[in-house]
């Protein structure tokens, strides 16, 4: 009778042991990868967008080195970086990326079949190619696209609502990048519709001249400039948005952030929110929903930011007109 009580006993142990050890398996955190083309983040210059993707982690009860594990990348507007940040993070197998410029997107698309990809992008995911469609984007790809280049037209409009005079609009960009010269093609379309001379503002990278760039707009008698969003401007948007105002040109921007550092206008969906909402397809991803099930979503609202010290100081009065749509004014 001992003896049997004995086996019992052992046998208690060692299923306990083994539920044991399936609860700690169980209890893996995941580890994702968050990869952005911008600088890594200092006190001075901190990364919104990735705080508003830590605040939507939080608002679903995620806490960073308790029950999450975040993987950070920066690639500071470099390609070479790019490449090495998205095989460094396939080769230590995070259970996700989550991922923005296109150039990104590809590079992750062609180095893994099998863990899911979260995107927030500018650019239109179907017809890059990216997906196969927004209700069901199938691969291991899904997220959110901002439309960005959906608004160009609608820039330009407001554009000329607040400078009625305008007849040539500098276009600033990479010409190389494969987002802006989409983004040229879609201005110079606008442009021409509005019966507005269009003039293409290049940099080159891996050290961009932007007061080059500005003397030609000048050279080229720009009324205004636009600048489109892509992983090099992004790390210069401080010094675009003063040689804006150095050249008392109106300029107009595809991303809130780039007025908070001092340009004259944006119109553009609201970028933290897209960066929180990517908190929750990360939660259903984590949770067992497939990619491929995953409507990529659009944004519901978009944002008109004026900032009226940058028009002071260019000598704008921005109509009433306009000011009154605006959604947030900076003064």
């Amino acid at each position: 009778m001992k003896k049997k009580i004995t086996v019992l006993t052992l046998c208690a142990m060692l299923f306990a042991l083994c539920s044991s050890a399936q609860a700690q398996q169980q209890a893996k955190i995941p580890r994702i990868g968050f990869l952005s083309v911008q600088v890594s983040p200092t006190p001075t210059t901190p990364n919104p967008l990735a705080d508003a993707f830590r605040q939507g982690l939080r608002d679903l009860g995620y806490i960073e080195g308790k029950n999450i594990l975040v993987e950070y990348r920066y690639a500071e507007g470099k390609d070479d970086l790019i490449l090495s940040h998205v095989a460094e993070l396939v080769q230590i197998k995070v259970d996700l990326i989550l991922i923005t410029s296109l150039p990104q997107i590809r590079a992750a698309k062609q180095a893994t079949k099998t863990i899911p990809i979260v995107m927030v992008t500018t650019v239109d995911p179907v017809a890059t190619g990216l997906i196969e469609s927004l209700a069901r984007p199938g691969g291991n790809i899904t997220g959110l696209t901002r439309l960005t280049r959906d608004l160009s037209g609608k820039r330009l409009e407001l554009l000329k609502e607040v400078v009625p005079a305008i007849s040539r609009v500098g276009v600033l960009g990479v010409p190389d990048a494969p987002a802006t010269a989409i983004a040229f093609k879609d201005y110079e379309a606008a442009a021409r519709a509005l019966k507005i001379r269009f003039l293409s503002l290049e940099v080159r990278r891996p050290n961009p001249d932007y007061e080059a760039a500005f003397r030609a707009a000048a050279k080229g008698r720009a009324n205004a400039v636009i600048t489109i969003t892509e992983p090099l401007a992004r790390t210069y948007r401080k010094r675009i948005a003063d040689l804006a105002i150095k050249n008392r040109l109106p300029s107009m921007f595809e991303g809130s952030t780039w007025v908070e550092a001092g340009g004259l206008m944006s119109y553009s969906a609201i970028d933290a929110d897209h960066y929180r909402r990517a908190a929750v397809f990360v939660d259903k991803i984590l949770k067992g929903t497939k990619p491929a099930d995953l409507p990529v979503e659009q944004p519901m609202k978009f944002e008109l930011i004026i900032n009226l010290k940058a028009a002071k100081q260019i000598g704008l009065t921005i109509p009433p007109n306009v000011l009154v749509r605006a959604d947030r004014v900076i003064r």
